[in-house]
């Protein structure tokens, strides 16, 4: 049934192929429309947001600023992309009701989706998408929240050095001379395994050490003893550093990745809805034969 509008009345007549089904060429065709618009205005972010960026000065935007950007941009390019899609889906379907035009508009936003999320996620898009995947993750806005935020605790722990690498160096410099090679490497093992070894061995493990280490520098086991006190505190501090680094980067992860879900969530919320409104606005309005233009 179409609806025909005039100033006194509303008439509703039957139109051949208006019907209560989903017109998947309208679909289709939404779909490519919406792909191409966020392909476009993702460019145009990624040409724009490149723009701003000096390297040879300091004036570039530092890097939360850019995220931020990125993320609103990202989102303003889906809701458009959706708009346009939803409103050549709901218009080019030939329905008159608002409802059928909402729905084909929810669905062509449905499957720009899912278009984009194989894109970006599997193989083909490597090789069909390549360009469409660089400019829409060079604009992600989570990806970018992510990024940025992980990468500030992350650097760090992976730097991290070994804790028990100084304690090494220290004992392989003060352990030069004419020493064996091997009086170094024992006493180096044996101070390694008195730094990990279990709490009811300590005393035992750091009595071999003390003995090792002194065989290796020609010092007297007292002295070694002391030593080796020096270096358990030492390596007590750099492992409480790596954990806390650790701690750092995990918060910092689970942070990033919470935001960028609900960047996401938000994004796919406010692209879906307009896609809806400009499906309902794109269904045909039949005017009345005899009412002026």
């Amino acid at each position: 049934m179409a609806v025909y509008s005039t100033t006194e009345e509303v008439v509703e007549v039957a139109i051949p192929g208006a019907l209560n089904r989903i017109s998947w060429g309208a679909v289709f065709a939404g779909v490519a429309l919406a792909l191409v618009a966020h392909l476009l205005l993702s460019m145009l972010g990624v040409g724009i947001g490149l723009a701003t960026v000096d390297p040879a000065g300091d004036g570039s935007p530092d890097v939360q600023t850019i995220s931020i950007s990125a993320a609103v941009w990202w989102v303003v390019s889906g809701v458009i992309a959706g708009a346009i899609g939803g409103y050549v889906a709901g218009r080019a379907s030939g329905v008159t009701r608002p409802t059928l035009g909402a729905l084909h508009g929810l669905t062509a936003w449905a499957a720009t989706t899912l278009v984009i999320v194989y894109l970006l996620t599997s193989a083909m898009g490597a090789l069909v998408g390549g360009a469409y995947t660089t400019a829409t993750s060079a604009l992600s806005g989570a990806g970018q929240a992510v990024t940025s935020a992980a990468q500030g605790a992350a650097p760090a722990l992976q730097n991290a050095p070994d804790p028990f690498g100084s304690i090494e160096g220290a004992i392989r410099s003060a352990s030069g001379g004419d020493d064996p090679a091997a009086l170094r490497d024992r006493a180096i093992s044996a101070v390694r395994g008195a730094m990990s070894a279990d709490p009811a061995q300590q005393e035992q493990a750091k009595t071999q050490a003390a003995e090792a280490l002194a065989k290796a520098q020609n010092i007297p086991v007292e002295q070694a003893r002391g030593q080796i006190d020096q270096y358990q505190a030492q390596y007590r501090q750099a492992v409480d550093q790596a954990k806390q680094k650790a701690a750092e980067a995990a918060d910092a992860t689970a942070e990033a990745t919470s935001m960028g879900a609900l960047i996401g969530f938000f994004a796919l919320l406010l692209g879906g809805a307009a896609a809806l409104l400009a499906g309902r606005a794109g269904a045909l309005t039949v005017r009345s034969p005899n009412r002026r233009a």
